[in-house]
């Protein structure tokens, strides 16, 4: 039977996260660079234990007033050691309820930019290979993400997207352009059983592009993010795919 994890990013306090976890086999959690603190930190494990959802930091540029959504915010050490804090923080968390931190994901800017970015990627990757166990590192596939992964020594796991729209050349359209968020039910569906079960997504210039998936990324602030997730996961269970965490 073929499998996928899906995934959302959460304790970025939205509303939506108590009934996303009910949904997704994985979640990525803020770290305090864009959105969160101790205290949403240890609350979103604990829901995630509950459900037993696999648990993962999600770190990102220090940018809380941008959302870490402002490309190019920082580089070099001082990114390095934000994300040594972030992710410090967040172990202790972890450490403290017992929980295992299964993999790693960028946000925002911080994950787009480190896509093309090989200098970025390898802080990014530098980091989470300091982490106890090396946890997994999540990023999209054929990009320099995952080539810093490798020279690290890192798993790494190729993330698509079910609610973002593409360009023909495989990357996502930037959020500031109209469309980039993908809004109707129906054409998320297909866009998560087309990425799952072919491998491959419509391009917005209609092209075909291939796109290789391990995870499936929807989004946790956007409006009806729980509904859509609900519905994925239907969508692609109906296809005989079966939804499972990263392990």
């Amino acid at each position: 039977m073929a499998t996928i994890d899906l995934n959302a990013d959460l304790g970025e306090g939205d509303a939506y996260d108590a009934e996303l976890l009910q949904v997704v086999s994985s979640c990525n959690i803020a770290c305090g660079g864009h959105a969160g603190d101790s205290g949403s930190i240890a609350a979103t494990i604990r829901a995630a234990m509950a459900n037993s959802v696999s648990v993962g930091a999600h770190p990102s540029y220090p940018d809380r007033e941008g959302f870490g959504r402002r490309s190019g915010f920082l580089s070099g050490e001082s990114l390095r050691e934000s994300l040594r804090l972030q992710l410090e923080d967040f172990s202790g968390v972890a450490d403290e309820l017992g929980a295992t931190i299964t993999h790693v994901k960028p946000h925002g800017a911080l994950y787009t930019d480190a896509v093309v970015d090989a200098d970025l990627a390898d802080v990014i990757a530098s980091a989470v290979a300091a982490m106890p166990g090396k946890p997994v590192l999540v990023g999209q596939a054929g990009t320099e993400l995952e080539s810093a992964a490798r020279a690290h020594g890192l798993r790494f796991v190729a993330e698509a997207f079910v609610d973002r729209a593409y360009q023909s050349n495989g990357q996502l359209v930037s959020r500031s352009e109209e469309g980039a968020v993908h809004a109707d039910i129906e054409r998320i569906q297909r866009q998560a059983v087309c990425l799952a079960r072919d491998g491959e997504v419509t391009a917005r210039d209609g092209s075909i592009v291939p796109v290789r998936a391990d995870t499936l990324c929807i989004h946790g602030d956007t409006p009806g993010a729980a509904t859509a997730a609900r519905a994925v996961r239907e969508a692609l269970e109906k296809e005989g795919i079966e939804i499972r965490g990263v392990d």
